[in-house]
C-alpha cells in the first residue's frame, strides 16, 4: 500500500525524524491559509507540492517554490486540479486533488537514503547516496559504487558504527555525525515498526547551519501485514488507485491493470508472471495481472470475470490453472458459472493441469460453452492471442 509524502511526513516525525514544517490542503483557500502561517510565523519561503502516488512530481511542474503570498496561491491554483504527468503515472497522468504547503530549507547539501528488503540475503538493506535529488535507478545505472549499502541485522538493528560508516561515506562534518546516526536509527525503527516494504528519503538535505531534513519522504506497507496497523491503513487513498485494482481488493483477487487485450487468470504469482511472458512471446498483450490465489472461491472466480470484462479493451480472457489447493474442477465449475450469469461473450482459451483435471476439462466440454482448451502454455497462448485477434 502506498501513501502519500505528507503522510509519510506524518509517521516519521512521531519517531523524530526531523521535517520542515508543512500543512496539506485540499481546497485553494486551505492552501492560501497554509502559506499564510508559515511565512507569519518565520518561513522564508513555500513549496507548494502536488500529492499524487508517483515520483517525478518536480519535473512535470507539480512542485514549486515560492517567496510569497501571491506567487503562493497562484502555484496552489496552478497545481491543485491539474493532471499531472511523470514518467510513473503514465501518458493519461494523476489528477491532483490536494497539496502540501511546505516551508522552504536553506539547502547546502542534497542526499539520499532508502530501506528495503534484499530478497537474496533476507535482511534489510539501509542504503545512501550523494547522488540526493536524483532518479536512484540512473545513479544505480550509471554508477552502482555511488550507492553505499548496509546490510541490517534484524536481532541487532542498524548499528551506532553502521550509522557513522553511512555519515562518513557521505561526506557529512564530523560535527554531524553523531545527529545523523539518530536520523538513520530513527528511520530504520519506523520502518520495521510499522511493516513498511520501502522508504525513501530523496533528497536527504543538510542545511546551511549543519542540520538535517527529510525533505521528501516515500513510503509503502506490506499489505499482509495491514491487520496490525489499523493506523497504517486508513491512511489508504483509494482515489489515487485504478478502481479495478480497488475492486478486485474487495474480493482479496491480486489485480493490476495493463494495456493489452487479453485478459488473464492465473493462480499463482510466479505463473502469472510466465502467463504474461508468453502472452508477449505469442505476439499478444496482456491487459493485466489477476492472481485468484490458491483456494479461489466460485465467488471470487466470477467476481474476477466481472473485473477482467470491466476493462473495455479486453479482446479473449486467458485461464491459466495448475491445479493444487485449488482443484481443477472446482475451477472450471466456477468458470462456467461465471460465463453463464455474466453472460461472457469474448473468447476464452483455458490452459489446465493439476489435480482432478480431467474432471475440469469435462466439466467444460459438458458446458456446451464454447471453450478452447489448450494442451501446453504455448498452444493456449497461440490460441488466445489469435482469438483476440479475430475479437479486436
Amino acid at each position: 500500500m502506498k501513501i502519500h509524502e505528507y503522510q509519510a511526513k506524518t509517521i516519521l516525525a512521531k519517531y523524530g525524524v526531523p521535517v520542515p514544517r508543512g500543512e496539506v490542503a485540499n481546497t485553494l483557500p486551505e492552501a492560501a491559509d497554509a502559506a499564510r502561517n508559515l511565512l507569519a510565523n518565520g518561513a522564508t519561503g513555500v513549496v507548494v507540492k502536488a500529492q499524487i502516488h508517483a515520483g517525478g512530481r518536480g519535473k512535470g511542474g507539480g512542485v514549486k517554490v515560492t517567496f510569497n503570498q501571491a506567487d503562493a496561491e497562484s502555484a496552489a491554483a496552478k497545481i491543485l486540479g491539474m493532471q499531472l504527468v511523470t514518467h510513473q503515472t503514465g501518458p493519461t497522468g494523476q489528477k491532483v486533488q490536494r497539496l502540501l504547503i511546505e516551508e522552504t530549507a536553506a539547502i547546502d547539501r542534497e542526499l539520499y537514503l532508502g530501506i528495503v528488503l534484499d530478497r537474496a540475503t533476507g535482511k534489510l538493506v539501509f542504503m545512501a547516496s550523494q547522488a540526493g535529488g536524483m532518479e536512484i535507478e540512473e545513479v544505480a545505472a550509471k554508477d552502482p559504487t555511488a550507492i553505499i549499502k548496509e546490510e541490517i541485522d534484524p536481532a541487532i538493528g542498524l548499528a551506532g558504527y553502521q550509522g557513522r560508516k553511512l555519515a562518513f561515506a557521505l561526506g557529512l562534518k564530523p560535527s554531524m555525525v553523531n545527529q545523523a546516526v539518530v536520523f538513520f536509527q530513527s528511520l530504520y525503527k519506523a520502518f520495521v515498526e510499522t511493516d513498511a516494504s520501502l522508504l525513501e528519503i530523496n533528497p536527504f538535505i543538510t542545511t546551511k547551519d549543519d542540520k538535517l531534513f527529510a525533505l521528501d519522504a516515500k513510503m509503502t506497507f506490506d499489505d499482509n501485514a495491514l491487520f496490525r496497523h489499523a493506523e497504517v491503513k486508513a491512511l489508504r487513498d483509494v482515489a489515487e488507485e485504478d478502481p479495478l485494482e480497488v475492486e478486485a481488493s474487495k474480493y482479496a483477487l491480486n489485480y493490476i491493470k495493463l494495456d493489452g487485450s487479453i485478459a488473464c487468470m492465473v493462480n499463482g504469482a510466479g505463473l502469472a508472471m510466465a502467463t504474461m511472458d508468453i502472452i508477449q512471446y505469442a505476439g499478444g498483450s496482456p491487459a493485466n495481472f489477476l492472481d485468484v490465489g490458491g483456494g479461489a472461491t466460485q465467488e471470487q472466480i466470477e467476481h474476477a470475470f466481472e473485473i477482467l470484462l470491466s476493462d473495455k479493451n479486453v479482446k479473449a480472457i486467458f485461464i491459466n490453472i495448475f491445479g493444487g489447493i485449488l482443484r481443477v474442477d472446482r475451477l472450471a465449475t466456477g468458470v462456467v458459472a461465471a460465463a453463464r450469469n455474466l453472460n461472457v461473450t469474448v473468447p476464452i482459451v483455458l490452459r489446465l493441469e493439476g489435480t482432478n483435471v480431467e474432471e475440469g476439462r469435462q466439466i467444460l466440454k459438458d458446458s456446451g460453452l464454447n471453450f478452447q482448451v489448450g494442451a501446453t502454455m504455448k498452444e493456449a497462448a497461440d490460441l488466445v492471442v489469435a482469438a483476440a485477434k479475430v475479437g479486436a
